[in-house]
């Protein structure tokens, strides 16, 4: 039976190149910076944060069931 680990590791890798170039466009483009008292900085960021927490608790709960 296949973990699906590989299928996870490959979106997981493509939402975090995707989030690195939000940020590089971000920060050249539309002069976003942390702690600049912007809002949309921060709301990708906690967003970005929620998602990683999920990933990574999924993946315990995933692998410590089997």
């Amino acid at each position: 039976m296949a973990s699906g680990y590989t299928d996870q590791s490959a979106v997981v890798t493509a939402f975090g190149l995707l989030i690195a170039i939000v940020a590089v466009v971000g920060t050249q483009v539309f002069g976003w910076e942390w702690g600049g008292g912007q809002l949309v900085p921060t709301l990708i960021g906690v967003v970005v944060a929620g998602i990683a927490i999920l990933v990574v608790f999924r993946g315990f709960l995933r692998y410590s069931n089997n």
